[in-house]
């Protein structure tokens, strides 16, 4: 028995002893602990950022109607204050991240604790046990690096900014701060790259999806697999159900109901036509550029947005039937072969091989890439990145025969280098019945452009094909020749020469005196090679004739009409002061058309056409107001009322009986005037005018020049697109009204200047002087002599 008690006395005193040690080594690590937690916290860095958080906010630019046309940033994100959130993405996210968010002071222990253990069993740091308000310091001020010491880190910076934010400011901080996939920054951005909605528009299962998306963006990304964000979404819900947060039968129809993401729009995507797309990628980036100079770096993480004055409907026409009208043309001219190859040979390489051969195509709106899977005389199948199939019957590929080997044949060249085969990497297209056909993107390029000519407000840009391939903008870069687009401005300055509409001037050969061509002779001619004598100035206006143009320049002073060409805002330097200048030898871009044409449209105001109608911050507080002047506010008067009312009937003229006359046929409007323009050679077209109250001005060309055909014109390529549109956006539209000024007389159906109706130009190249009474039997005599 004694010896027994002297155990249980060593026994009691190992134990008091481990007992106090134990105490001890606790209260020592606890010091240390705090010691150390205390001196990271006092190295902690200001929360400034959070205390006063300003979200990065791309630029934005969006059309007049509001539509989101372009964004440029690093990160896409929609701010949405903490009050606008939700309630069931609130509790979708508690729910998902951290249910006790509203209890803990910024640390959950036992969770912390859990992912601790788990740790170290493991021997991984794989869990971080990290808590709304942790994610948000790692978030804002430490590195991806999973070490323990930034742990410490992390929980200090919990601490502080739960000191120093409430509750609700720091879930707005984390809801619209935290990455979500797909460039996108917070759940209000999130929900329209994913479900195209806003964040108040979601349902109880799309919120369970965005809320599963925090822990891994890539790996629940229903963009990218559908079957983890499925399972990723369901335990969120089962989370909010377990919860409380919603009732068993919510549960149950959101576990119900199928993902559908905003693409999947695959199939849409692969259907859509290009009717429904604005292609602005050029009116986004003139946009952005002309914002620069003003908000510097600054302009693409503040929030600003920009109110363009293009018209959604008006774009819409325009880029749909300028890119209808290039591929139309493109396909007259035959399949120049396919874009590459993709290797089919081995089964286990060739699905990735196709995406592979596809990743490299840049897609075009209803131009889809796709690779030839099966080819044969009567059928093509062809296989798009999602993995779709398309068929084509031999309709649809019949443009491309020359480049398909027929059996026991081998091509050759050009046509062997992009030779139509299996595995070739091909476009295809859909038509509005849904038939599939081969396709290519246009080789030719093309502009369009059109404002209101009282305001100067751009209403549609259509800088080329397709901005993602060619960036290149031909409405505002492109200094191309104008052709006889450019007569009615030779003309005009005519009028105030003293010509008038009834001056007969000579359509017959002319040669030029090589002293005054630079040592070489030359003999213009007309585009149809046709010469018909004596013709009045409205009629060879109408009739687009060169040599009477070149007559005119003559009579009238080459250094006068380059003079004069400047009150249209055209710069004098750009048309040297030769006699091609008749022939529209110089050179001008769209816009400057546009600007040029809008003077005689309004009366004889220069008003400049502008794109940017107001800028305001992320708040919606306006930085920047338009105020362009406009006819009666400021714009200039350059041009004499008389000479625009003359010069307007003139245009009219080429619409009702000349080179126009298709256009008014279409249009059926006294309001129009318009005309047509032609290089040498072919190598620019154009179609210029106006109706209702807009300008309007379209192009075609190469961007390496090179004629458009022997028989192209700007009758017959730009025309079309200008009446297109035209007849589209002033269906219903009242006609313009122009009043004649009151110095302007009428004689038989031909406007005047009234104080020159005795004193005037009445004839030019005839050789003599006429009165108008003498004009028919001398045209007659001098058409006999000279034909």
């Amino acid at each position: 028995m004694k010896i027994k008690k002297t155990q249980n006395s060593w026994l009691k005193k190992a134990f008091k002893w481990l007992t106090i040690t134990g105490f001890c080594g606790a209260g020592a690590a606890i010091g240390i602990g705090l010691v150390v937690f205390s001196v990271v916290y006092y190295q902690l860095p200001p929360i400034d950022a959070l205390t006063q958080y300003r979200p990065k906010v791309p630029l934005r630019i969006y059309t007049a109607d509001g539509d989101l046309i372009g964004e440029f940033g690093e990160e896409r994100r929609d701010y949405v204050p903490f009050e606008e959130i939700p309630r069931h993405v609130k509790l979708a996210i508690l729910a998902a991240e951290d249910d006790g968010f509203y209890e803990h002071s910024g640390i959950e222990l036992t969770g912390f604790i859990r992912a601790a253990l788990a740790n170290i069993i493991t021997g991984r740091r794989g869990q971080g046990g990290s808590t709304i308000t942790m994610q948000v310091a790692r978030n804002f001020f430490l590195s991806s690096e999973r070490s323990y010491t930034r742990k410490l880190y992390e929980v200090a910076l919990a601490f502080k900014i739960e000191q120093n934010l409430s509750k609700d400011k720091i879930f707005e901080v984390y809801a619209n701060q935290i990455f979500l996939g797909h460039r996108s920054y917070g759940f209000g951005s999130a929900s329209k790259t994913y479900f195209g909605k806003d964040l108040r528009d979601l349902s109880i299962s799309e919120a369970a999806v965005l809320a599963g998306l925090p822990v891994a963006p890539s790996a629940y990304n229903p963009l990218v697999n559908m079957r983890r964000a499925t399972m990723r979404r369901n335990y969120v819900l089962g989370r909010m159900f377990n919860l409380g947060y919603i009732d068993e039968i919510t549960y149950a129809s959101a576990i119900a109901q199928p993902i559908e993401v905003r693409q999947t729009t695959a199939e849409q995507q692969k259907t859509q036509l290009q009717t429904q797309e604005l292609h602005a990628g050029y009116i986004a980036e003139l946009a952005r550029m002309l914002m620069v100079p003003y908000f510097k770096d600054t302009i693409y993480d503040q929030g600003i947005n920009v109110y363009t004055t293009i018209r959604s409907r008006d774009q819409l026409i325009a880029s749909n039937t300028v890119r209808q009208n290039m591929i139309e043309y493109d396909r007259r001219y035959g399949y120049r072969g396919v874009e590459g190859y993709a290797d089919l040979s081995h089964e286990e390489t060739r699905e990735a091989n196709i995406r592979m051969a596809l990743s490299k195509v840049i897609s075009s709106s209803n131009l889809l890439p796709g690779v030839v899977t099966e080819l044969t005389p009567k059928r093509m199948t062809v296989q798009l990145y999602d993995g779709e199939t398309v068929q084509l019957d031999d309709k649809g590929f019949a443009f491309a025969q020359r480049f398909i080997a027929k059996k026991g044949q081998t091509l050759k060249g050009r046509y062997k280098e992009k030779e139509l085969k299996v595995g070739a990497v091909v476009r295809v297209t859909q038509d509005r019945k849904g038939k599939w056909s081969l396709g290519q993107i246009p080789a030719v390029e093309s502009a369009f452009i059109s404002a209101n000519f009282n305001t100067g407000a751009i209403y549609s840009l259509v800088g080329g094909f397709d901005f993602k391939i060619n960036q290149f903008n031909h409405v505002t870069q492109a200094w191309r020749q104008p052709g006889s687009s450019f007569k009615p401005f030779i003309y005009s300055a005519a009028l105030d020469k003293g010509f008038t509409p009834a001056t007969v001037i000579n359509d017959a050969p002319l040669s030029i005196d090589p002293r005054l061509t630079g040592g070489k002779l030359w003999e213009p001619r007309n585009d149809d090679r046709k010469y018909d004598g004596p013709m009045t100035l409205a009629d060879a206006i109408a009739r687009s004739k060169n040599l009477v143009s070149i007559r005119i320049v003559q009579a009238i002073d080459p250094y006068y009409a380059q003079q004069f060409v400047s009150r249209f805002g055209f710069d004098p330097k750009n048309h040297p002061p030769l006699l091609t200048m008749a022939l529209g030898v110089g050179s001008v871009t769209p816009w400057e058309m546009v600007t040029g044409y809008s003077v005689f449209a309004n009366g004889g105001y220069l008003v400049q056409p502008y794109l940017i109608e107001k800028v305001t911050d992320s708040q919606g507080n306006v930085l920047m107001q338009a105020h362009n002047a406009k006819v009666g506010d400021g714009a200039p008067r350059t041009l004499d009322a008389r000479n625009a009312y003359v010069m307007h009937s003139l245009l009219h003229g080429v619409a009702v009986r000349g080179t126009g006359r298709r256009a008014g046929n279409a249009l059926k409007r006294e309001d129009m005037g318009v005309k047509t323009g032609t290089t040498n050679d072919a190598l620019d077209a154009w179609f210029a005018g106006y109706a209702g109250e807009i300008t309007a001005v379209g192009w075609m060309g190469y961007d390496q020049p090179k004629s458009l055909g022997a028989n192209a014109y700007g009758a017959g390529l730009v025309l079309p697109v200008w009446v297109d549109y035209m007849k589209n956006v002033l269906k219903d539209a009242p006609e313009y009204y122009r009043p004649q000024p009151a110095d302007v007389v009428e004689i038989n159906g031909q406007p005047f200047y009234a104080d020159q109706v005795g004193d005037t130009v009445q004839t030019l190249g005839l050789g003599e002087s006429t009165t108008p009474g003498e004009v028919d039997p001398i045209t007659e005599t001098i058409r006999d002599q000279i034909f």
